[in-house]
């Protein structure tokens, strides 16, 4: 069987999704999550939580506006379950102590200090992202005005550059350890999610059958991202570069709601036209994935079956 082309036609889509973490992984369904870590002595801990906020108000439900507080939401946890699995190699660490600035957080915030942490990573995260993925192709591009006049053009240059920065990035991270590491937990994720919209149980076995590839991943959102913003700003022109970044600033929450419907509607429908949306990012997390061993896939099906014991859907 082939791991990289194997998609089951009837398999019944699933509105759980996942990220891998530090030795674990996390597993969110519509109402909580569940975060499986194997720890350093090789036992498996699965925690629990209730989702609040705004991923459970009405807005949520809205077209377009649900993708902004889904993406919001995904960095949100995403750097919490990081932050969770992370406590149990770093107790295993002697060398490891912590900074000053997270010493004099705790000081004055106390039980506070580590959402005001997480909250503080998350803006690093985007202001960084912001700077490279948008602003730098922006600005190296509008140096491209005076040999180049057309402004589709210069939007499809600019794109182009944003996607193989991307690239670039996933290929320089991919080469560490670590990082190498939560790509396999990356894959036992997909093949969990696999096994269980195909309705088998969830046993190491089944889940080995399937692949690492999913077109409802993150990965593959990103590009589509990437993509729809290449088209979207095509239609603002090439105003001065100021302008031209509070622009992108100003849509980027209209290209990531387009771009969850239609992560949506690929996880959903298998027609051809799905297929070629999707065919980009599928090969796109062959970097972003790796073939997991047994016990990776053991944590992916802990935090599956952790998050299904408080869910309609199981």
């Amino acid at each position: 069987m082939d791991k990289d082309k194997v998609f089951i036609k009837d398999a019944k889509p699933t509105g759980i999704g996942g990220q891998a973490v530090i030795e674990g992984v996390m597993m969110k369904g519509p109402k909580d999550l569940a975060i499986a870590v194997r720890k350093p002595n090789g036992e498996i801990v699965v925690n629990k939580e209730v989702l609040k906020g705004m991923s459970q108000s009405p807005l949520a439900k809205m077209p377009i506006i649900r993708g902004v507080i889904a993406l919001v939401d995904a960095m949100v946890l995403g750097v919490r379950a990081l932050t969770y699995s992370a406590e149990f190699w770093e107790d295993e660490d002697e060398s490891f102590k912590k900074g000053r600035f997270e010493i004099w957080v705790e000081n004055k915030l106390g039980d506070k200090a580590n959402d005001v942490m997480i909250y503080f990573s998350v803006f690093i995260a985007i202001a960084l992202s912001i700077s490279i993925f948008i602003i730098l192709p922006t600005v190296v591009t509008s140096f491209l005005r005076t040999i180049i006049s057309g402004h589709i053009w210069l939007n499809v240059i600019e794109g182009i550059m944003r996607i193989l920065l991307f690239i670039g990035y996933v290929l320089l991270i991919s080469k560490m350890k670590d990082i190498q590491r939560v790509f396999q937990y990356h894959g036992a994720e997909h093949k969990t999610i696999h096994c269980y919209e195909n309705g088998l149980p969830l046993t190491v076995e089944n889940t080995r059958q399937f692949t690492a590839l999913h077109p409802r991943c993150g990965t593959s959102f990103l590009l589509i991202v990437m993509v729809i913003s290449m088209i979207l700003f095509s239609f603002i022109g090439w105003p001065n570069p100021m302008v031209r970044v509070i622009s992108r600033l100003a849509l980027m929450p209209v290209v990531a709601g387009i771009s969850y419907e239609i992560i949506r509607w690929a996880g959903k429908s298998k027609s051809k036209l799905v297929c070629m949306i999707s065919y980009p990012g599928l090969m796109l997390q062959k970097l972003t994935t790796k073939e997991p061993d047994d016990r990776q896939l053991e944590v992916a099906i802990a935090a599956m079956q952790g998050v299904l014991a408080g869910n309609k859907e199981g």
